[in-house]
């Protein structure tokens, strides 16, 4: 019979040189515990420590002075005008998101790549820069405002030109969350739908409204939370006007330029308070309709 002539030392360098596979998220105790604590620490002092003390700031002297505040008429109509204008964005963007993807995703075309480069364009340019730019294009000076503010409709330092600077800063969120589930499902079942005899209009409502229905609803959550927090452009086209368009991020900075604090930081946490629930309302959703999320994502 044959034996093998190996001789056992080999044997035992080789079992011992062999590296030790193990999956990559299974760290050892010492560094799960700094990354956690890394994690948690730089969460604490950036985003929960600064929310605490806009709260404790704004009950510094009771909840009676803070509602006084915020019942203050010039702070009413800047939260009417951050509602108003979120009501027109949202829905304004959710539209032209999903247009946006539909077109990148569904078809080929020439000047593919720019649109993308359009869709992105907010994310890279300052939010003042594209005020100026609203101004430029708009103002009472310009031939387009001209002609709008000699008909009696304004659109800078006024509603339009607000609602305009918001759509232009959240433009992205929708079609950003859109484009990369409507890839990843392909064109099979509209294909098939419309093979089948269905309409463009009714193989959008049945086929491909609830495949990206999760990521519609995200895209939404995020710029509406941008749409009532955006600061910079709107600074630019409103004027400040008190009363008139000033939003709650301009009417926060004015009360603190004024030193009045409890009117600012008042607003501040009701405006925190807003981007809370619309956190809140993406947890809630998230964990009641789990399955269908996780089954949305195999697909």
């Amino acid at each position: 019979m044959y034996e093998s002539t190996m001789h056992p030392m080999v044997t035992d360098i080789d079992s011992r040189s062999a590296p030790v596979w193990r999956p990559v998220t299974q760290e050892s105790p010492v560094v799960r515990v700094i990354l956690i604590t890394l994690a948690v620490g730089f969460l604490t002092v950036l985003v929960l420590a600064p929310l605490g003390i806009v709260f404790a700031e704004a009950l510094s002297k009771g909840v009676g002075a803070s509602l006084s505040s915020l019942a203050n008429p010039d702070a009413r109509a800047a939260i009417w005008l951050t509602l108003v204008v979120a009501a027109i964005a949202v829905p304004l963007n959710a539209v032209t998101g999903v247009a946006a993807a539909w077109a990148i995703t569904k078809f080929e075309f020439r000047g593919k790549a720019f649109l993308i480069t359009l869709i992105d364009l907010p994310f890279s340019v300052s939010p003042v820069v594209a005020g100026l730019a609203l101004v430029l294009l708009f103002g009472a000076n310009s031939l387009i405002g001209g002609w709008f503010v000699g008909q009696g409709y304004p659109i800078i330092f006024a509603l339009p030109g607000i609602v305009l600077a918001s759509v232009f800063v959240t433009f992205p969120f929708v079609a950003r969350e859109l484009i990369p589930i409507m890839i990843e499902q392909g064109r099979q079942e509209e294909e098939a739908a419309l093979t089948l005899g269905a309409s463009g209009w009714r193989t959008f409502l049945t086929v491909t409204l609830p495949n990206i229905k999760w990521a519609l609803l995200y895209g939404v959550l995020l710029c509406n939370a941008r749409a009532m927090g955006e600061f910079g452009a709107v600074a630019v086209v409103s004027g400040k006007i008190r009363g008139q368009t000033a939003t709650m991020p301009i009417a926060i900075e004015m009360a603190y330029n004024e030193y009045l604090s409890i009117a600012a930081f008042s607003m501040a946490g009701l405006l925190a308070m807003l981007a809370l629930v619309t956190l809140g309302l993406k947890t809630v959703l998230e964990w009641r309709y789990a399955d269908q999320l996780a089954t949305t994502h195999r697909h």
